[in-house]
């Protein structure tokens, strides 16, 4: 389960954010690319955009739901 004490840095202030679990393996990007994004110098992902609408939520939700080290967290689903 994503630390919300531990996120990323880069991550924009919001519902979504990625935690330094992450292992850089793209799921998320792929998945919702719209919301994330990668670091290139440090090798992981953050959230640079917080979902707009019902589909970005969802593509969200989704990577959320697939990443396989749990790095991805949601504030909202407490």
């Amino acid at each position: 389960m994503a630390d919300k004490e531990d996120k990323n840095e880069e991550n924009v202030g919001g519902t979504f954010y990625v935690d330094s679990q992450c292992i850089d393996c793209d799921l998320c990007r792929e998945t919702a690319p719209n919301n994330f994004t990668r670091a290139d110098d440090e090798g992981y992902s953050y959230v640079f955009k917080q979902p707009e609408n019902d589909d970005e939520i969802e593509q969200c939700r989704e990577a959320m739901e697939g990443c396989p080290v749990e790095a991805i967290g949601d504030d909202g689903n407490e």
